[in-house]
């Protein structure tokens, strides 16, 4: 008798399950906490702001055109407007052109995730962002008690690691994530050139960003079948694997 060759997994489904760690929620509960822990010092520790205000300071007075160009311009892309507009194109694409539903929902959650976690961190933290006042070429002043942590990098960071989700299995995937923590990379960097958040706030937004995306991750694996099969104009763009359907087991 003949076997049958396995049928390979559709691609436009690939992210119907998510990478899964075996104690995700405890991982999540872990990371929130020490982030937490690292927002409350640093904003009760005088000398640890002043420190970090210093590399601020001595940044400002050595900006050059092409950096304040290329820092100026990742304001804009990263900004919240210029996010929205970004990821909805990618979505859009990955639903219409790619007829991906279950991938565009997919990283559009995971992108929002991580991106708005950052925005909870901010506002139990509250920490005043950098004196602009202080610096010697403040390029964009931002006052507020939000700097803690960087949204900016969140949602560069959250957009990396929906991408790379996305390309995990391709020839794509070393690729994308060297983009993609180069991109992360240069927009933690842009926010401190231009004073506008202190080191350890761009830190944190890696880790903010983690926490959400795992915490959505969880509940994605168990919640997100069954929700999408009830969504049925989704069918009309693509495949969308019905709730109880077979599907690979979690990735841990």
């Amino acid at each position: 008798m003949i076997s049958t060759p396995a049928r390979e997994p559709d691609p436009r489904t690939r992210l119907a399950i998510l990478p899964e760690p075996r104690h995700w929620l405890i991982v999540t509960v872990l990371i929130a906490s020490f982030t937490l822990a690292l927002g409350f010092i640093v904003t009760s520790l005088r000398d640890a702001t002043a420190a970090e205000f210093g590399v601020d300071q001595a940044i400002s007075g050595h900006h050059s055109p092409v950096l304040n160009a290329v820092a100026l311009a990742l304001v804009q892309v990263f900004s919240p407007a210029g996010g929205v507009i970004m990821l909805a194109l990618i979505c859009l694409f990955l639903l219409v052109i790619r007829k991906s539903p279950v991938n565009a929902i997919a990283v559009g959650a995971v992108t929002a995730a991580g991106w708005l976690s950052s925005e909870v961190f901010k506002l139990i933290i509250s920490r005043h962002r950098p004196d602009a006042a202080a610096l010697a070429d403040p390029l964009v002043p931002e006052p507020g008690t939000d700097s803690f942590p960087s949204g900016h990098t969140a949602l560069a960071v959250s957009l990396t690691v929906a991408l790379y989700l996305l390309a995990r299995g391709t020839r794509w995937k070393l690729p994308t994530l060297v983009a993609g923590v180069t991109l992360a990379i240069a927009v933690a960097a842009s926010r401190v050139y231009l004073g506008v958040h202190y080191p350890s706030d761009v830190t944190a937004s890696f880790l903010t960003s983690g926490a959400g995306i795992l915490l959505l991750t969880g509940l994605w694996n168990r919640q997100a079948a069954r929700l999408l099969d009830r969504i049925s104009i989704l069918r009309r763009f693509g495949p969308v694997p019905t709730a109880g359907s077979s599907l690979p087991a979690l990735a841990r």
